[in-house]
C-alpha cells in the first residue's frame, strides 16, 4: 500500500468519524447512513483505482 492510498483511506476514515459525531441526532440516522455509504463507495473506488495502477 503506497503512501497516497494510505493517506486517502485515512481521510475517508476521518470524514466518516466526523460524520458520525456531528450527525448523531436520532432523526438524522438515514442521512448519516447515506454519508457513510457514499464514503465507503469512494473508498472502494479509490482502492480499485490504486490496485489497477500497480
Amino acid at each position: 500500500m503506497n503512501k497516497r492510498l494510505l493517506t486517502a483511506m485515512l481521510c475517508y476514515a476521518v470524514l466518516a468519524v466526523l460524520a458520525g459525531l456531528t450527525l448523531e441526532d436520532v432523526s438524522s440516522w438515514p442521512f448519516r447512513s447515506a454519508v457513510w455509504v457514499l464514503l465507503a463507495g469512494l473508498a472502494v473506488r479509490t482502492g480499485i483505482a490504486a490496485s489497477r495502477r500497480e
